[in-house]
């Protein structure tokens, strides 16, 4: 603002628009807080998967006298369920959420498969020595409908998470007929589609830690329905 004295321009400072006394407080946004859950649940919860489930392919070919079916049990209910638990959780807090789904089914299955063999074992549930194999094929038609359901939620996923879950229906429905037919032969045939389920997530382990590592990765295949 500007006045003028004769010939002399006299210059007056701008008023604010505000007193300092009404100014407007400013208000920054506060940064997220940092989580500190990060990177890739898989590189965890696949190894868990493999130890896992090679056990339980050892078992189910006769690798071990039907006496010892319950060697895998430690390492079923350490590493892999309580493995598995862990990534899923994990999973879950970076809304990953097919592949926590995924490992939580997993888990469930391991957790039971624990609780069932030691429940068994040392006659947890008093079930009767009649029922045992009754309630045996009760355990396997439930995760058989179970994993037959996941497996058709997998087909918008890429084709290998599909295969994987494949080799595992095929091997339950062999063990729940080897166990309905009392075969043998049947029950082994269901533990080489487990070291069949087995080769499968240690592909997806091997391609997730390439690129995790810098590598390109391995091609996952394309998803059975896509769009």
């Amino acid at each position: 603002m500007t006045t003028s004295t004769g010939s002399a321009t006299v210059s007056s400072p701008q008023q604010p628009l505000l007193n300092e006394s009404e100014a407007l407080p400013v208000s920054l946004p506060a940064p997220p807080p940092l989580s500190p859950l990060r990177g890739n649940p898989a590189v965890f919860g696949l190894p868990t998967v493999i130890a896992g489930a090679f056990g339980l392919g050892l078992v189910d070919t006769g690798w071990l006298p039907p006496a010892a079916a319950g060697a895998a049990l430690p390492i079923i209910l350490t590493s892999a369920a309580v493995g598995l638990l862990v990534a899923a959780i994990w999973a879950a807090a970076l809304g990953q959420n097919p592949l926590a789904s995924l490992f939580a089914v997993f888990f469930g299955f391991y957790g039971s498969y624990a609780a069932f063999g030691l429940g068994l074992g040392h006659n947890w549930y008093n079930i009767p020595a009649t029922q045992i194999t009754r309630t045996t094929e009760l355990w396997l038609i439930s995760w058989l409908v179970t994993l037959v359901l996941v497996t058709v939620a997998t087909l918008r996923l890429p084709s290998s998470f599909t295969l994987l879950l494949g080799f595992a229906d095929g091997a339950l429905l062999l063990l729940l007929l080897g166990t309905i037919n009392t075969s043998t032969a049947l029950t082994h045939a269901g533990g080489y589609l487990v070291f069949g389920f087995t080769a499968v997530a240690a592909y997806l382990y091997l391609a997730v830690m390439s690129a995790e590592t810098g590598g390109k990765g391995l091609p996952l295949g394309k998803p059975v329905i896509s769009g």
